[in-house]
């Protein structure tokens, strides 16, 4: 079957120098790669479980503060950091 795969041109011209080192046609060493990947095992990922703090703070937010006004927060944040 034909198909159109698009490549890294740096990844490209070290399979097709390697192609014609080993005498392997590219198409050949493509599908030997393929293989090579989807015969290994599926590794699970483990999801590491992020647990963000929340704060216990009473009062709400300093008066003045706009959360909408990024560029002001910041100015806010420097003045008093």
């Amino acid at each position: 079957m034909r198909t159109t795969v698009r490549l890294d041109p740096a990844l490209m011209a070290k399979a097709k120098k390697e192609s014609a080192r080993t005498g392997e046609t590219f198409t050949a060493m493509i599908e030997r790669g393929l293989r090579l990947v989807l015969a290994r095992p599926r590794q699970s990922r483990r999801r590491t479980i992020i647990r963000i703090p929340v704060s216990r703070a009473a009062g709400g937010l300093r008066a003045g503060v706009n959360l909408d006004d990024s560029a002001a927060l910041l100015d806010i944040m420097e003045k008093r950091g």
